[in-house]
């Protein structure tokens, strides 16, 4: 039986434990380059015993950015910055994901901070696109894709891919959630197109089975490929949690091994039931469905809920977010009340209680 602190090993890359770090924005980057408060960021988690560390999401070209202080990997010297940065986690026994993101309808905006406003090309923002032209809450419709600019998109997805494999990461995941621009795709709340990308299941599940396909074609087949979904958009007539598990089931034929399933963003203001674990069925669903792997986020916090999730088979994985923000040795301390011996750091052990 997996448990919560059992490894989990995904093509030829072993995590030691089924704690791993949501992808969390920091909005402190400078032209994209990931910096001291990334390395900082990123590695206490690493050091705090997180078995898989998730990047914020990471923009494959400057107008794929919701802000102009996320991180990139457009340039060959971003991608030498990160590689400093997975060193390091790599050098505490963890794994390491870059999560690759256009941004879509809801680009260029300032940091939360800053309160989210549009930023105009006049001050330095950049037009939005998307799969279509319906504007998200107060920002300005976006321009829809046409059939070259779609292309150009798959080609920086596939050199961000090969950047990150250059810079050393384990795993790629690609976000297809929260509205941005693989999901706004994938819901017909977003795509009224007339053509091969609009209408049908089939067709709206395209772009991001081609998106799939560019990166499957330099990340190697030895390397794990994780997709980021909103399984339901909690809006009637958007997507399901019916399609999203057809589409785990369909991609797992394509190259992608594990579906980590948020949900919503849609369109804002969305009413969500909250409550601890409120997306794990969504997981579920994919792992009754079809045999991909699954990891689930939301609300998660407490050690025994998460080592359930595992130990009941509803996801392979779980994500935590703010909960790390909040303790990042959760890990840690999760460990020791539920019972499980695990390593700790050298430098740290004086600081270990006897289970």
């Amino acid at each position: 039986m997996s448990t919560l602190f059992s490894p989990i090993k995904i093509r030829s890359v072993e995590i030691r434990n089924r704690v791993w770090l949501s992808p969390l924005c920091q909005y402190s980057a400078v032209e994209g380059m990931p910096n001291d408060w990334h390395l900082v960021h990123l590695g206490k988690f690493a050091m705090g015993g997180v078995g898989l560390i998730m990047t914020e999401a990471t923009g494959i070209s400057p107008t794929a950015r919701s802000t102009q202080r996320d991180t990139g990997i457009w340039s060959d010297e971003q991608g030498r910055a990160w590689k400093r940065i997975v060193d390091f986690v790599h050098e505490q026994g963890a794994v390491i994901g870059i999560q690759l993101w256009h941004v879509g309808q809801k680009g260029s905006t300032g940091t939360p901070w800053e309160g989210q406003e549009y930023v105009p090309v006049a001050d330095g923002g950049w037009e939005a696109v998307s799969a279509g032209t319906r504007a998200f809450g107060k920002l300005p419709a976006p321009h829809q894709l046409t059939q070259p600019m779609i292309d150009e998109i798959l080609v920086q997805y596939q050199d961000a891919a090969r950047r990150s494999l250059q810079a050393g990461f384990d795993v790629v995941e690609i976000h297809g959630a929260h509205g941005y621009l693989i999901h706004s795709f994938l819901s017909p709340i977003t795509n009224t197109r007339t053509d091969q990308y609009g209408g049908t299941f089939e067709n709206r599940i395209r772009f991001v089975r081609q998106v799939v396909a560019s990166v499957r074609a330099v990340w190697p087949d030895s390397l794990p490929l994780f997709l980021r979904t909103s399984a339901h958009d909690w809006v009637e007539g958007g997507w399901t949690s019916e399609e999203n598990a057809e589409l785990a089931r369909i991609l797992l034929t394509e190259g992608v091994d594990l579906v980590d399933c948020s949900s919503g963003g849609i369109t804002p203001d969305i009413e969500y039931p909250v409550s601890p674990g409120y997306q794990v069925p969504f997981a579920q669903e994919v792992k009754e469905h079809s045999e991909m792997l699954a990891c689930a986020v939301g609300m998660i916090t407490d050690p025994y809920q998460a080592d359930e999730i595992i130990r009941s088979g509803q996801a392979d994985a779980v994500m935590l977010g703010r909960e790390l923000l909040r303790d990042p040795n959760w890990t840690l301390r999760a460990a020791g009340e539920l019972g499980y011996d695990i390593e700790w750091l050298n430098q740290y052990k004086q600081a270990k209680r006897n289970n």
